[in-house]
């Protein structure tokens, strides 16, 4: 997209367009194309289709915002989805942040969030269309007020008198993801500087970086989203990293769980529960809080799942009650499945090769009834565990 066709969306024609596109389906755009093409330039009508076609990417992000947003294909795509962004801002705002700069801003989607919580932003980013959306953003969503959009190199803007630094550093290059952390644009050691620079600061990683490259005295942070990781976060100026290094969130609810120095509780006979942690208290070496929770162990010093022989209420994982507890064996399974009548099969591994898909197809279920199986490694063989959520 060139930033003169960008702009053009903007015009009131623009506008009319965006609003007949809102809800079409690919099925119509041909013959749609045809008769707008007929009133509007044929440069605005593939814009607007482009855009439109974001827009509705957009919504599962978004949400009702998408259609009065503006987006990149870049920008829907590593964008962070208005449920975490809206969480982050709660914590800045809860740390009596006022005035942010929010650096490698992309579209706008931490700014907006951050202004909504009250925030000043200053949203900088390299990329004059992608200055030009975000600016867009602010306006569409009546937030031009509290946030400034600046065209700049981020490692040139000057953060004396700002009370927090949001970075978020590009994380893919043209050949796909970057691993490195020292490879992001900018790399993770100045991202890091930059967020010491202020009282508060705060710097967005992949959720697989490695324990070890968070910095000392910081607090990580990692987030799910209806139990999916979405990202990790390092926090600077919290106060928690000496005591409590690691966070794991859970969206939505706002359920958060700190911790990460409890040492690995020690694995055992499988009891009547078993527990599945969130991914994020997994990412965020926790399973020793869930377990210290329902006062449980470990299937295996290896796997995060946790067994306990009585059933107590974590929101950090997901409870089943187990019905079997046996070896993993195949036709032994497919026996009990047959006899058992059950046709709906919800299958969960950890440690084990075997895909769900692969077993499903073996298995061959059928009959009204459903049933979840845990496969899992053990010190002492791989098991399969039969139960139901509790």
């Amino acid at each position: 997209m060139e930033i003169e066709s960008f702009r053009a969306l903007l015009t009131d024609q623009g506008r009319e367009l965006l609003a007949e596109l809102r809800e079409f389906t690919p099925a119509e755009e041909l013959a749609l194309a045809t008769r707008l093409r007929r009133e509007y330039p044929a440069e605005l009508v593939r814009a607007a289709f482009e855009q439109a076609r974001l827009r509705q990417r957009a919504r599962e992000k978004f949400g009702a915002d998408a259609d009065a947003m503006y987006f990149t294909p870049d920008g829907v795509e590593q964008a962070t989805r208005r449920s975490v962004a809206d969480w982050r801002a709660r914590r800045f705002a809860g740390l009596g942040v006022k005035r942010l700069a929010d650096l490698c801003c992309g579209i706008g989607g931490d700014a907006i969030a951050l202004a909504r919580s009250g925030v000043s932003v200053l949203a900088v980013d390299r990329s004059p269309l992608t200055c030009a959306v975000a600016e867009a953003n602010a306006a569409a969503l009546g937030l031009s007020e509290l946030i400034e959009v600046r065209c700049a190199d981020v490692t040139e803007v000057d953060v004396a008198g700002f009370d927090a630094v949001f970075t978020d550093p590009a994380r893919r290059t043209s050949r796909g993801r970057v691993f490195d952390p020292e490879a992001y644009s900018p790399p993770l050691s100045w991202a890091v500087e930059a967020a010491r620079r202020t009282p508060y600061g705060a710097l967005k990683v992949a959720p697989g970086i490695p324990h070890e490259l968070v910095p000392e005295g910081a607090e990580a942070e990692w987030v799910s989203d209806h139990g999916e990781v979405k990202e990790a976060v390092i926090w600077f100026g919290t106060g928690a990293g000496a005591e409590r290094p690691h966070r794991a969130t859970l969206l939505p609810g706002d359920r958060t769980l700190a911790g990460g120095r409890l040492p690995d509780p020690p694995a055992g006979e499988v009891g009547r529960y078993l527990y599945e942690p969130d991914g994020a208290v997994i990412r965020a070496h926790m399973v020793a809080e869930v377990a210290e929770q329902v006062d449980g162990r470990l299937v295996d010093p290896m796997i995060a799942y946790v067994t306990a022989d009585r059933l107590l209420p974590t929101p950090f994982a997901h409870a089943y009650e187990l019905t079997d507890v046996l070896p993993y064996n195949v036709k032994k399974l497919k026996a009990l499945l047959r006899e058992r009548a059950v046709g709906t099969v919800v299958i969960k591994k950890r440690g084990m090769a075997i895909t769900p898909e692969e077993l499903r197809r073996q298995l061959k279920p059928s009959g009204p009834n459903s049933v979840t199986v845990i496969l899992s490694r053990t010190e002492h063989g791989p098991l399969m565990m039969l139960g139901q959520p509790a």
